[in-house]
């Protein structure tokens, strides 16, 4: 059984490697190319985008795909709308593979916002030296503070438009909690913003900012589409592969 895995993060690696030591199963995993040098998965891998929903559909279709696992990154809501209609308009059955948020624990001075905008009308009123944690794209949202100072980490030199005042460090998790303690108190950081990621690569940073009392403005997921069927881990998705195998046999 053929199966396509929409990747790019350590979960769908982790599927893509016990998943393909599995008599019964050909895994292809597919990374939109974004990442200048991506970690590779085990098995077959292409990289680029499809097309939007449609091309997806007929890439599916051409390439006999029996299922797919949906194992983007948390916040990659295109592509998890794209295969949510490609999965419906050819019948492959699909299941989003998404890490748990994190959770709030005693201590931690939480902000939540929907969306980059209102994080950064937050940030504007909360302190003078962010540390800006949200990847390379969306950073222009953060652009037009020009009173504060940040600290911006990603794995990738930031897209558009920077914050007039930062300094931009590029690194790739995890992250120690030593390390991220350091960095907070060497910058003298006094407000953290991130996405609601989720997983243990980038939580030592929450950590950090609720042992030195900073506020974090913690950027919500966008919803998946309607009807989504969810597993937490490589493990509960492959149980499904299973599970779907039986039936497709």
């Amino acid at each position: 059984m053929r199966v396509l895995i929409l990747g790019g993060t350590r979960e769908a690696r982790e599927l893509a490697h016990i998943a393909s030591g599995e008599r019964g199963f050909e895994i292809v995993s597919s990374l939109a190319g974004r990442v200048r040098a991506p970690l590779l998965p085990e098995g077959a891998v292409r990289i680029g985008g499809f097309g939007g929903a449609e091309g997806l559909r007929a890439w599916l279709e051409a390439n006999d795909v029996a299922t797919m696992v949906d194992a983007t990154h948390p916040f990659a809501a295109g592509i998890s709308a794209n295969a949510a209609a490609a999965a419906r308009a050819s019948g492959v059955p699909l299941v989003h593979l998404r890490r748990p948020r994190w959770v709030e624990h005693p201590g931690d001075r939480w902000v939540r916002v929907s969306d980059l905008a209102a994080a950064a009308r937050e940030t504007a009123a909360l302190g003078e030296r962010v540390f800006l944690t949200i990847g390379r794209q969306g950073v222009d949202a953060f652009a037009g503070l020009d009173r504060q100072w940040f600290l911006i980490r990603a794995i990738d030199p930031p897209e558009g438009s920077l914050p007039p005042r930062h300094e931009l460090i590029l690194a790739r998790g995890p992250f120690a909690l030593e390390d991220e303690s350091r960095l907070l108190a060497e910058h003298r950081i006094d407000v953290l913003v991130t996405k609601d990621s989720g997983g243990d690569q980038t939580e030592a940073k929450l950590a950090a900012a609720r042992a030195a009392g900073i506020p974090v403005v913690v950027v919500d997921r966008p919803p998946l589409p309607e009807g989504a069927q969810i597993v937490e881990s490589a493990a509960q998705a492959l149980d499904w592969l299973r599970e779907t195998r039986i039936r497709h046999e």
